[in-house]
């Protein structure tokens, strides 16, 4: 099968020469973040990757498949786009703190900071606290990764970040104020989305583009990447919490404003890293915003998923419980100073020629 022109292959030897001390330190970071979670007494677990259901994520593109029995039925099945629906039905049966470095499949997503196939480093505390057990596990991992390889400075795309300075804690609001210069309260009303028109019109005024057929959560997003997300994690990292309900399909209401959810990312020099929630428990209320959104990827995309019945069984039986995904690529990109992330994954996906070139011998 032919190759791009001057593409060498990552299992050359001298190419591999090059890669080999990052990915030893890949391994050390990976057995040094399992003795954190050890010494924390969670139980390392294993997810199965095929699934009745890929997620409901609006915008995530899973790896459809055909499960065929012995006696020749077939299903239509799905490689997990995150082991998250795993994890919880673990929790419903009974364990109380899990963690697992899941192989995880997006497809349609290749850059510097994504590859088709990942590892996602995902843990559970049932019973634990979001602005504390949360946060500070959250903190814990990224700081054993860069004492592991003595990093004393993340740097990426000229953004740099001290790895052991005190995180700063932002909300969404507090940073579309400072970045973007917009009030979020006054955009949302009070179930946690708002006036889309009002939104487009003060993006527009601040020099971003905007399509007519652009949703409140379509400007949302646009402003955070655009204005504050290159911003979070300078100088220090940035842990960004307190997302409008609406952006925050699995995590459970703010007590105190029901427009917000207890969701929260982690940043280090512009980069996301985590993204965690206090997890929603109400069975009901999750099955609505799954249809929600697998209404809105059919009218965008043209496709949606089945929601997996068994989840939100499990949803029902869980324990309140707090939750985090952290691309571990990523993690190990910025801690060892790699480029991008295939550079520290021992066997990348191959380049899209190699499944599209001429198979004729």
């Amino acid at each position: 099968m032919p190759r791009a022109t001057g593409d060498t292959p990552w299992w050359a030897a001298h190419r591999h020469l090059h890669r080999r001390p990052l990915l030893l330190a890949r391994n050390r970071i990976k057995s040094a973040i399992r003795a954190y979670f050890e010494a924390e007494r969670f139980v390392e677990i294993e997810t199965a990757a095929l699934q009745v259901s890929p997620s409901n994520e609006i915008h995530l593109h899973a790896f459809a498949t055909e499960l065929r029995e012995a006696d020749g039925h077939t299903a239509r099945a799905f490689l997990h786009t995150s082991p998250e629906f795993a994890c919880k039905k673990l929790l419903a049966a009974g364990e109380e703190r899990v963690f697992t470095f899941a192989p995880v499949y997006r497809n349609g997503e290749r850059t510097r900071l994504h590859t088709p196939e990942f590892t996602m480093l995902e843990w559970y505390r049932a019973g634990g606290t979001f602005e504390e057990n949360l946060f500070d596990d959250t903190i814990a991992i990224f700081r054993t990764a860069v004492t592991e390889t003595g990093i004393a400075e993340i740097a990426w795309d000229g953004v740099n970040c001290d790895p052991h300075a005190e995180p700063e804690r932002l909300t969404t609001t507090e940073a579309l104020a400072r970045y973007a210069d917009l009030d979020l309260d006054r955009l949302l009303n009070d179930e946690g989305g708002g006036d889309r028109d009002r939104f487009a019109a003060d993006l527009e005024a601040r020099g971003l583009r905007t399509a007519p057929d652009d949703t409140w959560s379509d400007l949302f997003s646009r402003v955070m990447t655009e204005r504050v997300e290159p911003n979070l994690g300078r100088g220090r990292p940035t842990l960004l919490h307190r997302y409008p309900k609406s952006e925050a399909a699995l995590a459970r209401i703010d007590d105190d404003d029901p427009r917000f959810a207890y969701r929260f990312e982690l940043y280090a020099a512009g980069v996301e890293l985590a993204n965690g929630y206090d997890e929603l428990t109400d069975a009901a209320e999750q099955s609505c915003r799954f249809e929600a959104d697998m209404d809105e990827k059919q009218r965008r995309y043209g496709e949606r998923y089945p929601i997996d019945p068994d989840f939100l069984a499990a949803v029902e039986q869980m324990p309140n419980a707090v939750g985090c995904a952290l691309g571990f690529d990523r993690l190990v990109m910025l801690a060892t100073g790699a480029r991008r992330v295939e550079d520290v994954v021992w066997t990348p996906v191959a380049p899209f020629e190699m499944f599209a070139g001429d198979e004729t011998c």
